[in-house]
């Protein structure tokens, strides 16, 4: 005994693939919606970086300074950047130029916290 199913029809009726498509529409406006909701959440993670102070080091004229940031993969060239911009920083605000000694980083996973710790020098610009 076969019955008849209009979803799975091989007839070429509009009509009777109808329900196929409207589910499909649904199952695609779904997918958006999670895609948009994903990328909303990179998005608020993505530049969120943050940095101590710059610290004085045991060694005469040579500082310190640590950031941090989260969220992708990308997070240890924020924190990177983020550190290496306060050593700039300081260092220009005494009319000197940074030179960057030693970095020591961690994190690698994509959704853990990244750092980055420069140590650096200020040194006269020419």
């Amino acid at each position: 005994m076969s019955s008849f199913n209009p979803i799975f029809s091989d007839h070429t009726s509009g009509e009777e693939r109808a329900p196929a498509a409207s589910q499909r529409q649904n199952q695609l406006a779904t997918r958006a919606r999670l895609l948009l909701a994903a990328i909303a959440t990179c998005a608020s993670l993505v530049g969120c970086a943050s940095s101590t102070d710059v610290v004085a080091t045991d060694k005469p004229g040579t500082y310190t300074v640590a950031a941090s940031a989260t969220g992708g993969r990308m997070a240890w060239a924020r924190a990177h950047e983020h550190a290496v911009s306060e050593a700039r920083d300081f260092c220009e605000r005494r009319g000197m130029q940074s030179s960057v000694t030693t970095e020591t980083v961690s994190g690698v996973e994509m959704m853990t916290e990244h750092a980055s710790s420069v140590n650096f020098e200020c040194h006269p610009k020419f």
